[in-house]
């Protein structure tokens, strides 16, 4: 099995966010940017369901300008086995960024694809979603533990009312929360 995992190059959580001087965006000049952290912990379970020996590959992704070079090395230092840069310096929204992994996803064929379930500069929580309908496949959403097995993925997701547990056929997209795992450093 080969498991997607897309990343995002965000501003570093730690760092205090500036308004540029004409209220058009975020400065970005000299701010230290990585991984959304929504995001290390997709790569993260990915690469324990690749040691527990139910996937064979994991495959990092990442859309943007080439400096987002360093959060794909990152993921390979954390331990994934390939990584794919798919550059642009525009802005891209959600749906263009669904689009561009279906793209990628098609390429790859991809049992599962394992996305962060909002990336922390745009809260969106969209790109999962519209990935998955745009694939037609199975998507589970805000995971807090997954189970694979026999062409299935179980996921225990975090629900208003507590957690509930669902059965999905692969492929598949599954988005990450914040309690599924701590990831390691790389």
């Amino acid at each position: 099995m080969k498991i997607l995992v897309p990343v995002k190059r965000v501003v570093d959580y730690n760092v205090k966010i500036r308004v540029k001087p004409d209220g058009t965006g975020v400065e970005l000049a000299n701010v230290k940017m990585s991984m959304n952290p929504f995001d290390e912990i997709s790569v993260e379970e990915a690469l324990r369901l690749k040691e527990a020996g139910k996937a064979e590959e994991v495959v990092v992704v990442s859309i943007g300008p080439a400096k987002a070079e360093e959060t794909l090395r990152t993921a390979l230092a954390m331990g994934a086995d390939r990584a794919v840069l798919v550059e642009t310096d525009d802005a891209v929204e959600p749906l263009a960024v669904a689009k561009i992994l279906k793209g990628v996803a098609d390429a790859e064929q991809p049992s599962l694809i394992i996305v962060g379930k909002q990336a922390i500069d745009d809260d969106s929580n969209q790109t999962g979603q519209m990935l998955a309908a745009l694939l037609g496949s199975a998507q589970a959403t805000f995971a807090s533990k997954i189970e694979i097995g026999d062409g299935k993925a179980q996921v225990t997701r975090e629900v208003d009312g507590g957690l509930q547990t669902i059965e999905i056929k692969l492929p598949a997209v599954i988005t990450t929360d914040l309690r599924l795992n701590e990831p390691r450093y790389a």
